[in-house]
């Protein structure tokens, strides 16, 4: 309506210059006629446009409003987040030897010696010292091509404890030794730290250690520690070293010698310290995280 209003508008105003005209022109009749005219179309043109983009607007929300939910993809970031966390897995083998299973499919073997276990692919394997007891590497039947293997050599540069990020796990040498037995230049343990941020400490053969208790603020979550009483320390230094580093989860091993079976659960349940975990070989658990 408002178009056709406009239209004949425009028409009359036309007719009534061209009656001008005849009478005469006028400069300021013409100039205010043309101005009038002028508007009159510039308003007839918005009016339009606005019009047209009303109705697009209108077509717009009803498309909008026929899109489904549920075709809408989004991101769950908890399950992104849950994936993260994913625990590695451990098997105890015995005295101080265990397997290590990365949720991203890597195999670790450390201190390999006693039990079962040894049929899955390596891809590390760690030796914390040059003992039988722990460098029984002819165990494990299959390594992988790009399988590695960090000992103690390795572990000690001029002196220095030496770490290896390998993406899947970090692996950090720490001090061991420190009795008749074992020369800490010689010796070491491990940190472990997995992919969802949990980390293990096995200490090796060792006594205690100066570097210990710089370890309990360190927040570990799962420590090893030996406690033969007749190479290494024996349990109740065992226990005050687990006091001292303050992992969450602390676990007796190494725990009689080597030939005489790998585990005395007589000898295991003395390991008296908070959150404790007794593993017998065979046993697996979890390495999680606190939520």
């Amino acid at each position: 309506m408002k178009k056709k209003f406009f239209e004949i508008a425009l028409i009359t105003i036309i007719a009534l210059s061209a009656c001008g005209n005849e009478l005469g022109p006028s400069v300021p009749e013409v100039s205010a006629q043309t101005s009038v005219k002028a508007e009159a179309e510039e308003y007839i043109n918005v009016s339009v446009t606005s019009e047209d983009q009303e109705q697009d607007l209108k077509q717009e929300q009803e498309t909008e409003a026929s899109v489904e939910p549920a075709a809408i993809e989004t991101e769950d970031p908890e399950k992104e987040e849950e994936e993260m966390k994913e625990p590695a897995k451990l098997l105890y083998q015995g005295h101080a030897s265990m397997r290590i299973s990365t949720p991203e499919g890597k195999v670790i073997y450390i201190d390999p010696f006693m039990g079962d276990g040894y049929d899955e692919p390596a891809d590390l394997i760690l030796e914390t010292h040059g003992h039988y007891d722990h460098t029984q590497t002819k165990l494990i039947s299959k390594k992988n091509d790009d399988c590695g293997t960090i000992t103690w050599k390795e572990a000690i540069k001029d002196g220095v404890h030496q770490t290896f990020d390998l993406g899947y796990v970090k692996v950090e040498a720490v001090e061991a030794g420190y009795n008749k037995n074992h020369n800490a230049k010689e010796c070491v343990g491990f940190i472990l730290s997995f992919s969802n941020g949990a980390t293990l400490y096995v200490t090796g053969d060792t006594s205690t250690t100066p570097q210990m208790k710089e370890l309990a603020d360190r927040g570990l979550d799962y420590a090893f520690f030996c406690c033969d009483g007749v190479y290494n320390m024996d349990m109740s230094e065992a226990i005050e070293c687990a006091n001292l580093v303050g992992a969450r989860y602390s676990i007796p091993y190494h725990m009689i010698p080597a030939n005489a079976g790998g585990f005395d659960a007589t000898v295991a349940a003395t390991f008296d310290v908070p959150d404790r975990i007794i593993l017998a070989p065979g046993d697996e658990l979890e390495l999680t995280i606190t939520d």
